[in-house]
């Protein structure tokens, strides 16, 4: 039998079981504290671990397990020490940081048995007696998922700053029986870990994939396709044995790169009422949609700059085929009368491309070492033969990678549901 709801008059929360209360959220906090930086460690009896926001391991709601050996030690007075030392059951909330897609104001739980500090970019939460803290964690993290920190940031010169003291003051939680806390806190662990466990095999499964697919490409571009077919060493590390047959040439002598697609204006001069709208790409693929005079043509992009190109082994490539603008941090190719456009795609795909990048802070891949790269060439006929195998066989890959990545955003859609309808009650753990 359904137990009877009634009206939270909370947007956010919804109804609520008749027998739960409302709190604010400032109520249900016996203690807050700002963390700190300390100073840099010196082997002494002052040196004690301070977990940073890199430390989060937000999907479990927790700390990483990460080794004792490889957290970030700082150095504290002892007042200090007393006043910040973490406690089981501690909630930890960044109030500083985040970005567009991970906002601040994440919070996980501490567990952990080693003694630690935290870091200023965070404040600790402690829950009053009639609050459970694991309830209380998973209460933050549906009013985080759904969006409802937003209302609280502040940002300045890039950085979000989380207003905590006008959410806590301002904000009310759905709050049962402490019994029933605990029930519906023991509960989510347990299906929590069991969706996040289906969620790290999809996720391995789809770098099995991805590794299938790169070992495919790179076997076809270096080797080719026919059969029983002597091999010679290339010399080059990534690409390793070749056909007999193949060249290797630097892609400075198969292809162009070029510059006369880049947007003639500003960002002020962009005319999003104009007829006409032209695709605007970057290193990370389209990005807007400008006016403007472009010239048709069939290009490929490969990103130039960007923290991203340090995450992966691989080249960012899009094609390009149409009228568009491309901007500065992107390289244009075009390949030239003696080189397949789908086989040049394929071959850079294949390449491990960090020994060409420079810079650490800003990963940047100049067109100077995008000209010498080595790449092995067989004749036009055989580049056109090995472009229509791949075409065949990756988009068959890629779309195993894509139902995973579709079975992924469904799992972590019924994961925040799931949190969503038990601590607001409309749903009730079994006795």
């Amino acid at each position: 039998m359904a137990r009877e709801m009634k009206d939270s008059g909370i947007a956010w929360i919804g109804e609520i079981p008749v027998s739960w209360t409302l709190q604010r959220m400032k109520s249900c906090i016996a203690s807050r504290e700002s963390g700190a930086w300390g100073d840099e460690p010196d082997n002494t009896v002052g040196d004690v671990i301070c977990l940073r926001i890199a430390d989060f391991d937000y999907e479990r709601f927790r700390f990483k397990n990460t080794k004792i050996s490889e957290l970030t030690k700082r150095h504290y007075k002892k007042e200090v020490i007393e006043r910040l030392i973490l406690k089981e059951n501690d909630i930890l909330i960044e109030k500083s940081g985040g970005g567009e897609k991970t906002p601040v104001g994440r919070t996980v739980l501490f567990d952990k048995t080693y003694q630690a500090l935290y870091a200023n970019f965070m404040d600790r939460l402690r829950c009053v007696a009639g609050v459970n803290p694991l309830f209380m964690q998973y209460v933050l993290v549906t009013f985080y998922k759904n969006e409802y920190t937003r209302n609280y940031i502040k940002q300045t010169t890039g950085i979000q700053n989380l207003d905590l003291t006008a959410m806590l003051s301002n904000e009310v939680i759905p709050l049962p029986s402490l019994v029933e806390q605990q029930r519906v806190a023991d509960f989510l662990d347990k299906e929590c870990a069991r969706i996040d466990a289906v969620i790290e095999h999809t996720r391995q499964s789809i770098e099995e994939y991805k590794k299938l697919k790169q070992s495919i490409i790179t076997e076809a571009v270096t080797k080719g396709i026919r059969p029983n077919r002597p091999m010679k060493d290339s010399g080059i590390e990534w690409i390793g044995e070749i056909a007999s047959d193949f060249d290797l040439q630097k892609l400075k002598y198969v292809s162009k790169i070029l510059d006369q697609f880049r947007s003639p204006i500003t960002a002020d001069q962009r005319n999003q009422d104009a007829e006409v709208l032209y695709d605007y790409y970057g290193a990370s693929g389209a990005i807007d949609k400008i006016n403007g005079y472009t010239i048709d043509d069939h290009v490929m992009l490969i990103g130039e700059d960007g923290a991203n190109l340090r995450m992966r082994n691989l080249p960012l490539m899009y094609e390009v085929n149409g009228k568009a603008w491309i901007n500065n941090h992107a390289h244009i190719l075009k390949p030239k009368e003696n080189t397949h456009f789908n086989y040049l795609f394929y071959v850079l795909e294949a390449i491990d491309i960090n020994p060409y990048i420079t810079g650490s802070a800003q990963p940047k891949l100049s067109q100077e070492n995008l000209k010498n790269i080595w790449l092995p060439v067989p004749s036009f006929e055989e580049q056109a033969e090995i472009a229509e195998y791949l075409q065949i066989k990756i988009p068959k890959i890629d779309e195993l990678i894509d139902q995973k990545h579709q079975f992924l955003s469904e799992l972590e859609s019924y994961k925040k549901s799931l949190i969503y309808e038990y601590v607001t009650g409309k749903k009730e753990v079994s006795v």
